[in-house]
């Protein structure tokens, strides 16, 4: 079985497989779970000091800030170029 990674900004690479969701961190849910998952220590923060375009929330119930907007994640998980084959 392959697993298919997806980059999600400045060489950072997360499970495509794992992915539940992506959606933009503007409104006040989506801030408490960031919040919330940064106080639990489940936070990864993959944004290298950038503003906040995407969060990923991850089957392992940690949650990704990524830089990149939630729409460039989507294509990228739907073009096939852009995932790794590691297997």
């Amino acid at each position: 079985m392959t697993m298919k990674l997806i980059n999600v900004g400045f060489g950072n690479i997360v499970s495509a497989g794992r992915i539940i969701s992506i959606v933009s961190p503007e409104s006040a849910p989506i801030k408490r779970l960031v919040q919330d998952a940064r106080d639990r220590g489940t936070l990864i923060d993959a944004t290298y000091g950038r503003r906040t375009r995407a969060v990923l929330i991850m089957d392992s119930d940690h949650v990704v800030l990524a830089a990149v907007q939630p729409e460039t994640v989507a294509q990228r998980l739907t073009n096939r170029e852009d995932l790794v084959d590691e297997g």
